[in-house]
């Protein structure tokens, strides 16, 4: 196979770039389109009752309420007459508005919960069912800011969330990519001693972030895809664009440095480095690729877009980027910047990982203990950590649906925004009176459980038993044939544990005779995600490792390096994860980066162990390619390994410098889950590369020994006939 390509790179390289030129415009004109496809939200599992219930609103009455506007009166309270008449303004106008349905505010039979416990607030509550207009609704009251009206209106809910999550992941993408893309460049010139060398991670990294974006706008014309995906198409692509490109320039200077021409410099570039490049990039997808057994389209969006950049990069690393180095041979060196790394074979080997490779195998319990037992401290906050579904609280208190939020929470005594939806499904019609008598009866239960402040429906509200009657239009807004549903309001927050008890408790409570129930809403949503995570979780890990082991040994033709592999992922994982709990849940470090702390986002820990175990093996193979290529030459164990981290090291710990640098600049954002998702990645390439490939792999390979390469005879037999063993140069060459 990469006979066959380098005998097409060497002969052709004109036409390969002429070609990737093409493609990589195409897929630019195709993955612009992309950005008016994506979706925010994504978050819960389509086929979880929480789910369910929501279409099931969205069918038979239109959806739920999705704006909300906290109005707040100038002076005095909502109850004073010139506040009554400012908010009554408000609704007329709001209600007048193309595109809005049912609108309910505390002025005209919303109820007590709708008013802040202090009164100089209340809400109004519509339905916009169109999300485009709701988003112009939004801004427009964003800028439109009347000084002499007696009241001030904000908005917030579901609406407003989107508009503000959206417009606030473009513009921390860009201030991400300003802050990335020069010091990556600095870097890149200093890693590689020249300003030419230093352009061609920029090839890789072009076409994969393009051929990324082109599959997500595709995929999003056939189903739905977040827009989170654009922040991991960037970073990724940019990412393995470093990884690759050094391996390959290191590797095609190193043989021009012992004299091969620029054409067998490239073929054994493609041979060995080449074949590196496809194992890890094959391990990368299939790990992000694991992510599609979770059925929120937010996680099988970053699937999407992990494997599409991966395959991309992996193409452009193994066909174009030998292509430019057949073109330029020596003068991949031109333009030096200090001390170019092209001088000698010798210059391939570092000797200072050389050093720390032998110092740790003369004394690999010593340092390897203390390795293990930081990691494993740094993983135990993970012990205590809790779950939460995104809602404004995402976003920094300058968003006005962050404001309205905590106002909400903080303020009123229910949070009516938040409430739980009851959809209640009949044979017959449910305005029936007996039917409409066991619903009722129905509403007037639930509106005495715990941390229940009351239940709107068809047959008015409730609050603690006690009924009032319905406010005029109520019934049309509940009831459609044989379904209703009921809002059940509750007194604590939403995402809290007594919420979540709150859901389970409802869901338990036998239905009305005759029916069947559907419990949605946010507390329902967040319930259900948990439990969709959880069930798959097992499933994921076990595709995970099966995959991982399957290809190292096909690798390496060895059963103890996949099993080392996946037990030193693990560890680094446990440490990211432990971390992420204690800066994130905890609240350490979030005065500097300028979140709320709270619970983790329920997919943000899957989508950090996919992104890091992915980009860990990624360095795997890196290391153990060479590790091998010195085995396989008769040396002795210590020796190879020595020399595969002396060889390797630099090139590991640069590319991880500037991937964890690509990765850290979403430290910058305004969403909380997004610095995360930054910061988490980071620390796990800084802590692969550094406690993991240089103290923990040489120490356990040092005890292991010989034992490193063993397997068992059958599974020999099976990698002798299978297993893609690199091939002597001479054979290559016929």
């Amino acid at each position: 196979m990469f006979a066959r390509l380098a005998h097409v790179v060497t002969h052709r390289p004109k036409q390969l770039v002429l070609v990737a030129l093409l493609v990589v415009a195409a897929t630019a004109v195709l993955g612009v389109g992309a950005f008016g496809k994506l979706l925010t939200g994504g978050f819960a599992d389509p086929q979880s009752e929480s789910i369910r219930a929501e279409h099931a609103v969205d069918a038979h009455f239109g959806g739920q309420p999705n704006l909300v506007l906290l109005v707040t009166a100038r002076s005095g309270t909502v109850d004073d007459p010139d506040a009554v008449a400012g908010g009554r303004e408000v609704v007329r106008r709001l209600a007048a508005e193309p595109g809005v349905k049912q609108v309910i505010s505390y002025w005209d039979g919303g109820g007590a919960r709708l008013r802040s416990t202090d009164g100089r607030r209340a809400l109004v509550v519509a339905r916009v069912p169109d999300k485009d207009r709701a988003k112009e609704l939004v801004t427009g009251y964003e800028k439109v800011v009347d000084g002499a009206a007696p009241v001030t209106v904000t908005p917030g809910g579901g609406a407003t969330i989107n508009k503000d999550v959206n417009s606030q992941v473009t513009k921390d993408l860009a201030v991400a990519e300003a802050i990335a893309i020069p010091i990556t460049m600095v870097l890149l010139v200093l890693a590689f001693g020249s300003a030419v060398a230093a352009l061609l991670p920029l090839v890789v990294g072009v076409a994969g972030i393009f051929g990324g974006l082109a599959i997500l706008s595709v995929l999003a014309s056939l189903t739905d895809v977040s827009i989170f995906a654009v922040n991991l198409t960037t970073a990724l692509g940019l990412g393995l664009g470093i990884d690759y490109t050094l391996l390959m320039v290191s590797r095609f200077r190193e043989e021009l440095a012992a004299g091969s021409d620029r054409a067998d410099a490239v073929a054994t570039t493609m041979r060995t480095a080449g074949r590196t490049i496809l194992f890890s990039g094959a391990t990368v997808a299939v790990v992000l690729a694991v992510m599609l057994v979770f059925p929120p389209f937010f996680l099988k969006s970053m699937a999407y877009a992990g494997v599409a950049v991966t395959v991309f990069s992996v193409l452009s690393a193994l066909l174009v980027v030998p292509a430019v180095l057949m073109l330029l041979g020596p003068r991949v060196n031109a333009l030096t910047v200090g001390r170019a790394r092209s001088g000698s074979a010798q210059a391939a080997e570092s000797g200072a990982w050389r050093a720390i490779a032998s110092a740790v195998m003369r004394r690999p319990v010593l340092t390897g203990v203390p390795a293990i037992a930081l990691l494993l401290a740094l993983g135990i906050p993970f012990l205590h950590v809790s779950f939460s579904a995104p809602d404004d609280r995402v976003l920094r208190n300058t968003a006005a649906s962050r404001q309205v939020g905590d106002i909400v929470r903080a303020d009123f005594s229910s949070n009516v925004p938040a409430a739980t939806t009851v959809v209640v499904q009949s044979t017959a019609p449910v305005d029936g009176p007996a039917l409409a008598s066991g619903l009722a009866r129905y509403a007037g239960e639930l509106s005495t459980m715990a941390n229940v402040a009351g239940v709107n429906s068809a047959a008015g509200t409730f609050a603690g038993g006690r009924q009032s009657a319905p406010a005029g239009p109520a019934d049309a807004r509940f009831t459609a044939g044989t379904v209703t549903y009921l809002e059940v309001v509750p007194s604590v927050d939403p995402a809290s544990s007594a919420g979540q008890d709150l859901v389970k408790a409802v869901r338990a409570r036998p239905a009305p005779a005759g029916t069947s129930v559907l419990v949605g809403g946010p507390s329902a949503a967040l319930v259900d995600g948990k439990h969709t995570i959880a069930a798959r979780l097992p499933l994921a890990i076990g595709l995970i490792s099966l995959a991982t082991f399957v290809l190292l040994f096909l690798f390496t033709g060895s059963v103890v390096m996949p099993i080392k592999a996946l037990i030193l992922s693990a560890l680094s994982l446990t440490a990211v994860l432990g971390a992420a709990v204690w800066i994130f849940q905890d609240g350490h470090l979030s005065g500097m980066l300028g979140f709320l702390p709270g619970p983790l986002d329920t997919s943000m820990p899957v989508l950090l162990f996919c992104i890091a175990f992915g980009l860990s093996m990624d360095y795997e193979v890196f290391l153990l390619s060479r590790i091998k290529e010195e085995h396989d030459r008769g040396v002795d164990n210590a020796e190879a390994v020595a020399a595969g981290l002396a060889r390797t090291g630099r090139i590991v710990t640069t590319a991880a410098a500037l991937l964890a640098v690509t990765f850290a600049a979403f430290v910058t954002s305004s969403v909380t889950f997004l610095q995360m998702f930054g910061l988490g990645t980071a620390l796990a390439i800084v802590l692969d590369a550094t406690l993991i490939r240089g103290v923990l792999v040489p120490a356990f390979m040092r005890l292991a020994g010989r034992a490193n390469w063993w397997a068992p005879r059958p599974l020999r037999a099976l990698h002798s006939q299978i297993g893609l063993a690199e091939a002597p140069a001479s054979i290559l060459d016929k």
